[in-house]
Formats: C-alpha cells, sequence, structure tokens
C-alpha cells in the first residue's frame, strides 16, 4: 500500500513535471514563434509553426513530462493507462496538424493568386482533399491504440487496426449511402471535374469553388452566399465549370436597335471601347447581327477577357458605353414600334 509519505512524493514530482512542462512549452513557443514560414496564403492558414503546432503541444509537451516522471511515483498503473491516452491523443492531434502544415506549405508556393493558375488549382484540391483523407486515418489509429492501453478493450482496439477491410465491408453494407459519398469525394480527388476556385453554375447560380471536402462542395456565391451541395451532385448532375481549361472566357453583350441602325458605326465604337480598357485581353472581339425580328434587329458584342471577373466588369462597361452612344449618336435608331394611319374606310 501506498502511504502518505509516498503519495505526498507523488505529488510533488508530478508537479515539478508540469513545471518543466511549462518551461520547455514556452521555449518552445519562441523557437516556433522566430520560424516563420510567411508566404502567399490563398488558403489563409500559412502564418508561422507556432500557429499550427502552439495548441497540440500545450497538451503533449505535459503528457510527456507526466508520463516519464510517472517512473518514479508510486500511483496505481490505472494513472499511467489514463495519462498515456491523453499523450496518445495529444500526439494524434500534433500530427494532424502537422499534416495540414505540409499541406499548406505545398499549396502557399503553388502561385493561385496568378491570373493563369489552373496547374496551381489542380493540385491544391488533391492536397486539400488528402490532408483530411490523412487526418481521418490519423484519429482512427488513434482510437485504436487508445483502447488498446485498457485490457478490457485490448482485443477491440487490435480488432479495429487487424480487421480495418472487414470493418469496411459491414461499414460498407450499413451506409451504403455515406460510403459512395465519401468515394466520390475521393474520385473528385483523382479526376478533378472541379477545383478549388474554380468558377461553375450549379441550382441556377454561379459561384467560385471555396471548399472541397470528402461529402461536401461549398460554392461561394456572387453576392456572399454559400451554397453547400453533397459531391456526389458533381458526379451525378449535368454543371458547367468555365475555367476548366483555363481562366479565359468569353463574353457577349445584346442590344436590341431598329432595323435602320448602322451597324458600322457601332462595330467601330465598340473596338474603341475596347482598346481605351484594360480589362480586354486583345484576343478576341466581334460585333455582328445575330438576329432579326419583327421591330428589332440583335446585336451581339463578343468580347473576351482573362478572368470571369474582369469579364464581369468588361461586360458591364460595353453595355452602359455602348448604350450611351446609341443615345447620344443614333437616338432616331433605337427600337420603335410603326403605325401607319390610312384613309378611313368609305362608307
Amino acid at each position: 500500500m501506498t502511504g502518505p509519505k509516498e503519495l505526498i512524493e507523488s505529488i510533488v514530482i508530478i508537479v515539478v513535471a508540469l513545471a518543466l512542462a511549462a518551461v520547455l512549452h514556452r521555449i518552445a513557443r519562441w523557437l516556433l514563434g522566430a520560424r516563420a514560414i510567411r508566404g502567399p496564403a490563398p488558403l489563409g492558414r500559412v502564418g508561422t509553426f507556432l500557429d499550427y503546432w502552439n495548441a497540440p503541444l500545450r497538451a503533449l509537451i505535459p503528457a510527456l513530462c507526466v508520463m516519464v516522471a510517472l517512473q518514479f511515483t508510486y500511483f496505481p498503473v490505472e494513472v499511467t493507462q489514463w495519462v498515456s491516452v491523453w499523450l496518445m491523443a495529444a500526439a494524434a492531434w500534433f500530427c494532424v496538424r502537422t499534416v495540414y502544415l505540409a499541406g499548406d506549405l505545398v499549396v502557399a508556393h503553388l502561385g493561385l493568386t496568378a491570373k493563369d493558375n489552373l496547374h496551381a488549382r489542380r493540385i491544391s484540391t488533391g492536397v486539400h482533399i488528402l490532408q483530411r483523407m490523412l487526418s481521418a486515418v490519423v484519429w482512427f489509429v488513434a482510437a485504436a491504440v487508445i483502447l488498446m492501453a485498457f485490457n478490457e478493450v485490448k482485443q477491440f482496439g487490435v480488432s479495429m487496426l487487424a480487421s480495418a477491410g472487414v470493418a469496411g465491408i459491414i461499414i460498407g453494407f450499413a451506409a451504403q449511402r455515406s460510403l459512395g459519398t465519401i468515394l466520390a469525394g475521393i474520385q473528385i480527388a483523382i479526376a478533378q471535374p472541379i477545383r478549388l476556385d474554380d468558377l461553375v453554375i450549379v441550382e441556377g447560380e454561379s459561384g467560385w469553388i471555396e471548399e472541397i471536402n470528402l461529402t461536401y462542395v461549398v460554392v461561394r456565391i456572387w453576392d456572399q452566399r454559400r451554397l453547400v451541395l453533397p459531391v456526389t451532385y458533381f458526379i451525378n448532375k449535368p454543371f458547367q465549370n468555365w475555367t476548366r481549361t483555363t481562366t479565359e472566357l468569353l463574353g457577349t453583350v445584346m442590344l436590341y436597335a431598329d432595323y435602320t441602325i448602322p451597324v458600322q458605326e457601332v462595330r467601330h465604337e465598340l473596338e474603341h471601347i475596347l482598346s481605351e480598357t484594360a480589362l480586354w485581353n486583345h484576343k478576341a472581339w466581334a460585333l455582328q447581327v445575330t438576329d432579326a425580328k419583327e421591330n428589332t434587329v440583335q446585336l451581339r458584342a463578343l468580347m473576351s477577357a482573362d478572368d470571369s471577373s474582369s469579364l464581369w466588369d468588361l461586360r458591364c462597361l460595353v453595355r452602359e458605353r455602348l448604350l450611351d452612344f446609341l443615345q447620344r449618336r443614333f437616338p432616331e435608331h433605337l427600337p420603335r414600334t410603326r403605325v401607319e394611319m390610312g384613309p378611313p374606310a368609305k362608307m
């Protein structure tokens, strides 16, 4: 049996271990805070090593110190078991944060802020999903190892590691829908029909891919709303991806005018408007009469831009300038309805 003297000695050793852990944590904070890893941060997470490791180290360092100190105390073995659970959970947390650190370091140097960032977005999407997959694996292994620390459930922990394949089959039969969603997320990571920051049209809304997870995708709508869709949506349903192969886009502006409109004059004005703005990338433009209705003709102004945001601003600018041009120069050629008045019918 443990006497009062042994108990007091054990408590003092633990207190000293915790004090040492506090000192070591402060030293680690100072060392990690001085190691800056700042750079382009498209995902908003790259800063310093401290940003990633400070929280898990706050749990990991005391757990290590207490575990070592327990070797010189008289506490029962149950205390050591629970401290080992603490240590393994903190170590798993540290590993998960390291996975995100490694992935974010890769993404930070890809140049996602460049105009033509297709290759960068392809790699970023794969890294983004791989981070979540590896994190799930780390927590699964940590849970199995923690169970193995207790004799009562040790066999169950061993079974989790040894029978992962069988468990996967059982889970597959029990939750086919969820498993299908996860498999769809893996398929998107490999085939990449969508990537981070792609411009897509889904459910009648246009927006940018903001997050890609194993089970769902977040689309940021132009007005800052978020559209959350299951990953199976992008496997089973058609959608538009405007930046699948390049960020460059073609856009149109439709105008309607009277049959008497001087098309060549409008074409010259469109060329003049485009030449004065930096939004146009000088690759394509045209003005054509694309339809003729009963009372009006349809003019289509075609233009190109480097990305979707520039194209939207360019279309608005061209539409506004062409309308102003027609109102000033050719107001008589704007759409009109003609009515002919004949002589009164004779009785």
